[in-house]
């Protein structure tokens, strides 16, 4: 068994509790469905957003789907002049067997733009 990182973003849009909460609980159950990611095998899991989003905390949305025993983390991203605005992102520290390569990153709602190699659509 390792422990493997899974990645996901999401634009939201707008910087309200609710959008912020919806598109972030919208990602991780995205990325739980993709993987057949079982709670209790995740490890940690590191939230960051860009500096426009303050509202809440998107590890909240984590607590709401029941990610109870699961250590988490918010911050900001680095404020660069191209980046995007209204980003969520995540890095998950999944214990799994599956190889890295066998990992599904998800990005959406325009987030798809960050990483357009890994883009599913």
């Amino acid at each position: 068994m390792w422990v493997r990182g899974v990645r996901g973003a999401t634009m939201v849009r707008d910087n309200t509790r609710e959008a912020i909460l919806d598109a972030t609980r919208e990602m991780l159950q995205e990325l739980v469905e993709a993987n057949g990611i079982q709670v209790d095998e995740i490890a940690s899991a590191f939230f960051s957003t860009t500096r426009d989003l303050n509202a809440d905390y998107p590890a909240l949305a984590a607590r709401q789907l029941g990610w109870t025993d699961v250590a988490l983390m918010c911050m900001h991203e680095m404020d660069v002049p191209h980046g995007l605005p209204r980003i969520v992102r995540v890095m998950l520290h999944w214990n799994t067997t599956k190889k890295s390569d066998q990992i599904v990153h998800v990005y959406l709602n325009g987030a798809e733009a960050l990483r357009p190699d890994r883009s599913r659509g």
